[in-house]
C-alpha cells in the first residue's frame, strides 16, 4: 500500500515495505513487527545501518523464530548475549548491545504492556512522541528524532508538531534511514552520509 504525505513542497511515500537491509526477509520483518523496527533503530550506531536493521531478523531466528519483548526481558542475560555474539555477530559490540536490548524490552514490558507500537500509539503531540522515544534505552536525542521522522514518513504516525520534534530529519533531504523509501532512495541516503562524513559533518548538518 502506498500513501503520499508531506509538508508543502515535499512528498513522502508511506509504504508497507522497507528498503534498508538489502535482505527481503529482514526488511519484511521491519515492516510487520514494531519490536524489530525499534531494535533495529537501537542497534543503528557504530555499524552500517544495513547491519543494524538486519540484526532483528537474525535475532528472531536465534530465539526460535520470533521476537517477543516479554520473552527477551525475562531471558537469562548470558543466553541473550550468546545469541548476540553468535556469528555473524549482531553488532560490533554484541555484549553491550545485548544488555541494552534486554533493558529496552524491560521498559516495553513495564510501561507499554510489552508492545512496542504503544510507544507511539496515541501520542498527542510531536513533543510527547519524541519524549517517549527518547526515554527508551539506547535512544539519544538525534536517534530519537530520526525515529520520529521514520515513524512519520514510513508509518504515517504524525501527531501535531512532529515536524518540529523530528527536525531536521523531517525535511525532504534524504539524510537518514527515515528517508529510505526505495532502493534508489537508500542509495541517496548512503551518498549523503558519505559526503557528510568526508566533510566532517553529521547527518543533522
Amino acid at each position: 500500500m502506498l500513501g503520499r504525505v508531506g509538508l508543502p513542497g515535499t512528498v513522502w511515500l508511506v509504504t508497507d515495505s522497507f528498503f534498508i537491509t538489502g535482505e527481503a526477509e529482514a526488511d519484511e520483518l521491519l515492516a510487520r513487527d514494531p519490536l524489530a523496527l525499534v531494535l533495529g533503530m537501537m542497534l543503528d550506531q557504530q555499524v552500517p545501518m544495513e547491519w543494524a536493521f538486519a540484526s532483528p531478523a537474525r535475532l528472531a531466528q536465534r530465539l526460535g523464530g520470533r521476537l517477543d519483548a516479554r520473552e527477551v526481558a525475562a531471558m537469562d542475560p548470558e543466553v541473550l548475549e550468546a545469541a548476540f555474539k553468535e556469528r555473524p555477530a549482531l553488532h560490533r559490540y554484541p555484549g553491550s548491545m545485548a544488555k541494552r536490548a534486554q533493558a529496552l524490552c524491560q521498559v516495553l514490558v513495564d510501561e507499554y504492556d510489552g508492545r512496542a507500537e504503544r510507544v507511539w500509539a496515541g501520542a498527542a503531540s510531536g513533543d510527547e512522541l519524541l519524549g517517549r522515544v527518547r526515554s527508551l534505552p539506547g535512544f539519544g536525542d538525534e536517534k530519537a528524532r530520526i525515529f520520529v521522522a521514520l515513524l512519520a514518513k514510513r508509518r504515517g504516525v504524525r501527531p501535531p508538531g512532529w515536524e518540529q520534534a523530528a527536525a531536521p530529519f523531517s525535511d525532504d533531504v534524504r539524510r537518514s534511514v527515515a528517508d529510505a523509501s526505495s532502493p534508489a532512495a537508500l542509495e541517496e541516503v548512503r551518498a549523503f552520509k558519505k559526503a557528510r562524513k568526508a566533510a566532517g559533518k553529521g547527518k543533522a548538518d
